[in-house]
C-alpha cells in the first residue's frame, strides 16, 4: 500500500475491459496470485454502457467454463478477483498516467484489430482519447521516461501476427516526432512481447464475467528480461511461436473452414451449428480422416509433429462442446478469403516442406465455390 493512500499498488495495467481478457488473463491472475489484486483495467472505447462494468471487476465476478475436457463433459464457475479497480481513459487520465509513470510493470492489453489501427488524430501533439491504442501509448509512456522509471513489459493480446513488434512499431511511428532519445528508450529498453492466445469466450456475464470454454493457451515467445506476470498451466514460454501458430491456423481454422465448405456445399442443410457437425458419426469421421491423412502429415513433414496429435484430439472436443452455439453461418463470413488464408495457405505450406501426398478433401474444398 501507499502511504497515505487506500489504494493498492497494481503491478499490471490492462487497456480493454473485454470479455475474453476477463475469462483468460485475468482469471489467470486470479487463480495464480489468491488474496492479490494486481489488475488496473482501463476502458479505452469512451463507451458510457460499460461504466458499469468497470464498478463490476472492482467487485469481483465469475467465469463460467463450459465444454469437454479429456472426454469429460465440464460445467463450472470459478471466481476472478484480480482487478483492484476500473478507470476511464476519458474521466481519469491524470490518474492512469500516474499509474503508468509510478505502478505499473506490465501493461496488458486486446483492443482489438481496430484499437491497432491509426487515426487521423495521432498526429496531434497531445493525448486525445480519439487516437489508436498505439498513440495513446506513446503518450502515457513519456512520463515514465521523464521520471527515470524503470522500463516496463508491453504485452498485447490482440490476435495479431508478432503483436509485440507490431505494436513497437506502431509507437514508433506515431511518437516519430518526439525526441531521439524518448524513441531510443522506447526502441532498446521497454520490453515487447509476442504473444498468442487462444480461448474461445462465448457470451458475457452481466453486469462482469464470461462463459468459456475449458480450453486455454497463453504462448509468449522467449526473450531477455521477461518477465511473466503469473505462473499458470495455461502458459507457456515457447522460443518461436511459429509452430503454435500454425497448429492454430492450419488445424483448428483450417478444421473451421473445411465444415463450413462441406456445409455450403450440401446447401446449408444438415447443420447449424459445429456441434451439430460433430454429433454426425459420417460427418465428424470424415473430419478425423482430413486431420489424420491430409493435415498431419504436413506437420510431420516440416518437423513439427511433437504434440499435434493431442492438439487435434483436443480440437474435435473442442468443436464438440455441448454447450457452445457455434453458428456455421458466423464462420462462413468472408469464406473466400479464409479458404485462401486457412487451406491454400496449408497446401502451400504443406508442399514447400515436403509432403506431396494427396489432399482430396482439401482440395475439394479449395475448388468449391462460396455461392
Amino acid at each position: 500500500m501507499k502511504e497515505g493512500s487506500s489504494m493498492p499498488i497494481t503491478p499490471v495495467l490492462q487497456f480493454g475491459t473485454s470479455r475474453f481478457l476477463q475469462a483468460h488473463a485475468d482469471l489467470f491472475l486470479s487463480e495464480a496470485l489468491p488474496g492479490e489484486r494486481p489488475v488496473t483495467v482501463v476502458q479505452t472505447s469512451g463507451d458510457p454502457a460499460r461504466t458499469g462494468r468497470l464498478q463490476a471487476l472492482a467487485r469481483g465476478y465469475e467465469v463460467r467454463i463450459e465444454g469437454i475436457s479429456n472426454g469429460r463433459k465440464i460445467s463450472e464457475t470459478r471466481r476472478s478477483d484480480a482487478v483492484a479497480r476500473g478507470l476511464s481513459i476519458d474521466a481519469d487520465l491524470a490518474e492512469v498516467t500516474r499509474i503508468v509513470a509510478e505502478e505499473a510493470r506490465v501493461v496488458l492489453s486486446n483492443t482489438g484489430d481496430a484499437g491497432f489501427r491509426p487515426r487521423p488524430e495521432d498526429r496531434e501533439s497531445r493525448f486525445n482519447a480519439a487516437m489508436s491504442y498505439p498513440a495513446k501509448l506513446g503518450h502515457l509512456l513519456r512520463p515514465r521516461f521523464e521520471a527515470g522509471g524503470a522500463p516496463p513489459q508491453i504485452m498485447p493480446t490482440e490476435l495479431i501476427q508478432n503483436n509485440g513488434t507490431t505494436l513497437r512499431g506502431l509507437v514508433l511511428d506515431a511518437v516519430s516526432q518526439s525526441d531521439r532519445t524518448y524513441r531510443d528508450w522506447l526502441a532498446d529498453e521497454v520490453v515487447w512481447v509476442n504473444s498468442l492466445v487462444d480461448r474461445i469466450v462465448s457470451e458475457p456475464l452481466e453486469p462482469a464475467g464470461a462463459v468459456a470454454e475449458p480450453y486455454a493457451l497463453w504462448a509468449i515467445e522467449a526473450q531477455p528480461r521477461l518477465a511473466l506476470p503469473c505462473t499458470h498451466p495455461c502458459i507457456q514460454i515457447v522460443s518461436d511461436l511459429g509452430p503454435i501458430e500454425r497448429r492454430k491456423l492450419f488445424i483448428l481454422n483450417l478444421g473451421h473452414t473445411w465444415i463450413v465448405s462441406d456445409w455450403l456445399a450440401r446447401g446449408r442443410e444438415g447443420a447449424r451449428f459445429v456441434r451439430d457437425v460433430m454429433a454426425d458419426a459420417d460427418w465428424s469421421a470424415r473430419l478425423s480422416r482430413l486431420f489424420a491423412d491430409e493435415v498431419l502429415p504436413a506437420f510431420v513433414a516440416a518437423g513439427e509433429a511433437d504434440g499435434v496429435a493431442d492438439y487435434i484430439e483436443v480440437t474435435k472436443e473442442r468443436f464438440a462442446n455441448p454447450f457452445l452455439d457455434h453458428k456455421l453461418q458466423d464462420i462462413a463470413q468472408n469464406h473466400g478469403e479464409k479458404l485462401e488464408r486457412r487451406i491454400g495457405a496449408f497446401l502451400d505450406w504443406a508442399r514447400a516442406n515436403g509432403d506431396t501426398g494427396a489432399k482430396p478433401q482439401l482440395s475439394a474444398a479449395l475448388e468449391r465455390s462460396d455461392a
